[in-house]
């Protein structure tokens, strides 16, 4: 009987039925698409065995006059500085007292310090370091004392408590207490000073319902409303590069700068404190820094006329090559733009041409004009979403981007994104969790992946991967917080939630543990049958087409997985007669020859994986005998 050759169509598909999709793939994890074949997607390693606190979200690098790669690490809690593994802590401080202002107190037996500070303006999990400190008295020291803490409870504006631990001992590092003993009674002494780092962000968000949440008249009268309202916000930064130096912005707060000439060890600082010149922002939701034309830009931040207030529409520009000078004048390049569409500025991207603003319903274009204008806005687009201000990237020439119910792109004109697994990916979304989705571009694939947080997860855990070269789309159930392609690093490198950086396609192996393990890949056709499914088929044997270039293992090997059944609506474990089994599964190395079955039903189903260590695998077209064994 001759052998026929198991072709299927590139990408998955899960807008229709399994048995519509015939000739297609339907399942998949850790496998993506080169040349219209699967294989096993890269490994990834950690990046050095520091971490840092918090949950990170957004990734920034550059490289420095000197030569050194540096990658900004923004957290919840800090904002880091990574140079080859080492986090330098650069979160600006908000606060110093005057000495004197703070005061401790210890209970005999207890690691909990009591800290006095009128109008502290702290709360819980900010960090503090303490100066100038002298002994309490007993195990209490002024070592201990002096060094960097983390508030864990606030008890009211002029009162917190903090844990004592062993002196020299890192922040991130488990804590090891030290307990007061009866000799603790002093209060530290008149010369403490305390330096507070500025408010830290949340790394969920929290939500909530009740009146005027949601729609008018949508539900029963009365009825407590369904739909989550924002009430805090996630911590997200932004940041661009001033040359080698570094301007960063807290979401929905301020704009800071570090100044490389100062080293890894000073930390940034409000732009508001680097000049005596008027109108500085304090306030914006984004900043970045037109590449074509040297101008800070900040996005949804407070008015000129109105200092402090934020307008989640408005967007100012400093003058050309200041990051001070921000006073609209008849000498300067400074000015303000407002936004006439939607309730807020989402997101910002920089592409070759233009700036892209989007709001919650308009795509804006932004340009460059020279003076007088400088800059001008054009209406690109109405009534498109976007799922958060990290849903977006550009391309080339083209801009992707994640919406609350679609995917888009920009290449020229807005257009809706066809994608195959669309119903898959929006029926799984944590709604109230959008803001945590991040996208991340792979050029050496060709890929741009979106990680999203699924329905039962609040944090992320699944992605989705859209192929622009080959037009196809696939998913997987690993997530990250914050991506950046290679370029300045070898590698892709990503944030995980464990508070590690990873290097990705390294190796063939999951890195988070140690040793590595094996990564579960896998793919999964849709049912194919003989003709329209008249017939009943006979599988006998199976001739592999398996390729298991540059993996590691003595004898790479994975396995090939056949199930069969007869009815669109059956299962794969229906009971049959006979000697046939529904499913076979068989390993393949390669020096497998063929494999060997026996299977009857009306349709088949093909799978590959593997979860085994240092190997990797691509799929060619493996042959199988199968013959018409019947209508019944």
């Amino acid at each position: 009987m001759p052998l026929s050759k198991l072709q299927f169509k590139p990408g998955v598909n899960r807008e229709v039925t399994a048995y519509t999709n015939e000739g297609g793939w339907f399942d998949i994890d850790s496998v993506r698409f080169q040349k219209g074949f699967p294989e096993k997607i890269g490994g990834w390693q950690k990046r050095g065995s520091d971490n840092y606190l918090g949950t990170a979200r957004e990734l920034h690098p550059w490289v420095t006059l000197d030569r050194d790669q540096f990658m900004g690490v923004g957290t919840n809690l800090k904002y880091y500085i990574d140079r080859g593994g080492e986090y330098n802590d650069i979160t600006p401080l908000r606060a110093t007292t005057a000495a004197g202002d703070v005061t401790f107190a210890a209970t005999n037996g207890s690691s909990t310090l009591v800290i006095t500070d009128t109008a502290h303006g702290a709360v819980a999990n900010d960090f503090v370091t303490f100066t100038g400190s002298a002994t309490l008295g007993g195990t209490i020291t002024a070592a201990v004392l002096n060094q960097e803490y983390q508030i864990v409870l606030v008890v009211n504006a002029n009162s917190y408590h903090v844990t004592a631990r062993t002196a020299g001992s890192l922040i991130n590092a488990p804590v090891v207490p030290v307990l007061a003993n009866g000799s603790d009674t002093g209060n530290g002494g008149a010369s403490v000073v305390g330096a507070y780092q500025i408010n830290t962000g949340l790394d969920v968000v929290v939500s909530a319902s009740g009146w005027g949440a949601g729609t008018w008249s949508r539900g029963t009268w009365g009825s407590a409303s369904t739909d989550a309202i924002v009430s805090n916000t996630l911590r997200l930064w932004s940041n661009d590069n001033f040359g080698e130096d570094l301007l960063i912005n807290v979401r929905d707060g301020g704009i800071y700068y570090w100044d490389a000439t100062g080293g890894l060890g000073t930390r940034a600082v409000d732009i508001t404190t680097l000049s005596t010149l008027p109108k500085i922002p304090t306030v914006a939701k984004q900043i970045l820094i037109s590449d074509r034309d040297r101008h800070v830009i900040a996005f949804g931040c407070d008015t000129e006329a109105n200092p402090g207030v934020q307008d989640p529409l408005t967007i100012r520009f400093s003058s050309q090559e200041s990051i001070t000078d921000w006073a609209a004048t008849a000498t300067n390049t400074a000015g303000e733009l407002q936004l006439g569409s939607g309730s807020e500025i989402v997101t910002a991207i920089e592409t070759r041409q233009q700036v892209l603003v989007m709001t919650d319903t308009t795509l804006y274009a932004m340009q460059y004009l020279g003076p007088p204008f400088t800059f001008g806005v054009t209406a690109i687009s109405e009534n498109i979403t976007i799922a958060g201000p990290n849903a977006a990237i550009a391309v080339d020439d083209n801009v992707f981007w994640m919406g609350r119910s679609e995917f888009y792109v920009y290449s020229g004109a807005v257009q809706r994104l066809p994608c195959s697994v669309r119903d898959y990916v929006f029926s799984d979304l944590n709604e109230g969790q959008l803001e945590k989705i991040n996208v991340g571009l792979n050029t050496e694939h060709s890929e741009v992946w979106w990680f999203y947080p699924s329905a039962n997860s609040l944090e992320v855990d699944k992605y989705v991967v859209y192929n622009y070269l080959e037009q196809v789309w696939y998913y997987g159930t690993f997530g990250r917080t914050a991506w950046v392609d290679r370029g300045i690093f070898d590698f892709p490198i990503a944030a995980n939630n464990d508070g590690f950086l990873y290097e990705h396609e390294l190796g063939f192996d999951d890195g988070t543990t140690n040793p590595a393990s094996a990564i579960n890949a896998y793919i999964q056709s849709s049912p194919m049958d003989i003709g329209d499914g008249e017939q009943f088929m006979f599988i006998r044997k199976m001739i592999p087409d398996v390729d298991f270039k540059n993996s590691t293992a003595i004898l790479p090997e994975t396995n090939i997985t056949l199930d069969v059944k007869n009815a669109p609506d059956g299962t794969y474990s229906d009971s049959q007669t006979d000697a046939f089994v529904n499913t076979q599964a068989a390993p393949v190395n390669a020096r497998t020859e063929q494999l060997f079955f026996r299977l009857r039903g009306r349709q088949m189903r093909f799978k590959i994986g593997s979860d085994e260590l240092e190997v990797t695998w691509r799929l060619g077209s493996p042959r199988v005998d199968i013959r018409p064994d019947g209508r019944r």
